[in-house]
């Protein structure tokens, strides 16, 4: 026997004596002549024969449900009471006899007493067994949600790694460049995958088309319809297109697919490499900032948001792009990035940081004003954080 098996065996030797103890307690309350060391042989033999007994058979009733299981137990206890009774009354009569007497007369005398304790011993012990089998089956049960439950969020995990790898790759992984222009981007999901979007693409020779898109929401679903975006402009944009017409066809196409209540803020401009100029025309995103000639400005113009208004008519707007100009495009997650006490980042920062670096490369103007939103809400983003820099030169 190992060292756990002998401790379980001893703390049951414990269990059958403090039985025998409360026995004799009450036969010797009831005034009856007893011999304690009769009853504690009782007690020894009876819980030593009957509990491996139970053990054993227990297949017969432990499966079986409430009261069909008692049904079934409280029968078996009595056949089994007979050849543990005899058993007993021998070892008793041979160690410790309540008096002096014949073995018949003992097991004829006592059996009352015997059925009794067997009864003491038999239903805790079902009891017992009952509730152990029942929660050991249901702790097996719940490891094996708990395993299923692990699997299906390792396979999420993996999923929604995956699917972050697939958004990257619609982003620009080189952003095409135009002669006297610098434009920088940056992308920071709150999660695993986002619902911005951003995208540069060269229409000529001295054209880019430039998007910055928000979906509302965020994982998943926003994922998936941001994919929708992107794929609806690259099939729309072309030299031939002013940006308006993107936005109406864009409009229209999400209307026709997009779910209730979701919609979309969405810009998107043509920076003219030769005629200095960025037209553009912005569907309910947040305004841009231009830092031109030492001072800041919002671009205020701008229609309703994509998937809403099916017929809505959008308008071109053009600014004109000096040397030293910088034109920053952002989403709301750089703006409604929070501090500690719950002040948001804003647009006044923004401009404020455009201000004093103004004369800093559209990609390193990109990199420090995002570090600084970074370390405004100690990287704890509530939202998707896009922002794109046009530097001219």
């Amino acid at each position: 026997m190992n060292v756990p098996s002998l401790a379980r065996f001893f703390r049951q030797q414990v269990f059958y004596i403090a039985i025998a103890a409360v026995i004799a307690a009450i036969v010797w309350a009831i005034g009856q002549k007893t011999n304690p060391a009769s009853v504690l042989v009782y007690s020894l033999c009876i819980g030593n024969l009957l509990s491996p007994a139970i053990g054993w058979l227990g297949f017969l009733y432990e499966e079986r449900p409430f009261p069909y299981n008692i049904l079934i137990f409280v029968p078996l206890l009595i056949v089994l009471t007979v050849p543990i009774y005899l058993i007993t009354s021998v070892v008793v009569w041979l160690v410790a006899p309540p008096f002096p007497l014949a073995l018949s007369d003992l097991i004829m005398s006592q059996w009352k007493f015997s059925f009794v304790v067997t009864f003491a011993f038999g239903v805790p012990s079902f009891l017992y067994h009952s509730t152990k089998e029942h929660l050991e089956r249901r702790n097996v049960e719940l490891q094996k949600t708990v395993e299923r439950g692990s699997a299906r969020l390792e396979m999420q995990e993996a999923e929604l790694e995956r699917a972050s790898e697939i958004q990257q790759s619609l982003l620009p992984r080189n952003i095409p460049q135009l002669r006297g222009f610098e434009v920088a981007g940056a992308w920071q999901p709150a999660s695993t995958v986002s619902g911005d979007y951003y995208d540069v693409l060269r229409l000529d020779d001295h054209r880019l088309g430039i998007c910055i898109a928000d979906v509302v929401g965020k994982g998943v679903s926003a994922a998936l319809l941001m994919a929708n975006v992107q794929a609806a402009v690259r099939a729309f944009a072309s030299d031939g297109e002013s940006p308006a017409r993107v936005c109406a066809k864009v409009n229209r196409l999400l209307h026709e697919n997009i779910a209730t209540g979701k919609f979309v803020t969405f810009l998107y401009g043509i920076l003219d490499g030769e005629a200095h100029t960025f037209q553009y025309c912005n569907a309910g995103h947040l305004y841009p900032i231009l830092l031109s000639r030492g001072a800041v400005r919002m671009l205020e113009q701008g229609g309703a948001v994509l998937g809403v208004f099916a017929d809505w008519t959008y308008e071109d707007f053009k600014i004109e792009l000096r040397e030293g100009d910088r034109l920053l495009l952002f989403t709301d997650g750089i703006t409604e990035a929070s501090d500690a006490n719950g002040q948001e980042f804003e647009e006044s920062r923004i401009a404020a940081f455009a201000l004093a670096n103004g004369t800093l490369s559209a990609k390193e103007l990109n990199r420090r004003l995002l570090a600084q939103v970074t370390s405004f809400c100690n990287a704890q983003f509530r939202d998707d954080a896009t922002l794109l820099v046009i530097a001219a030169y």
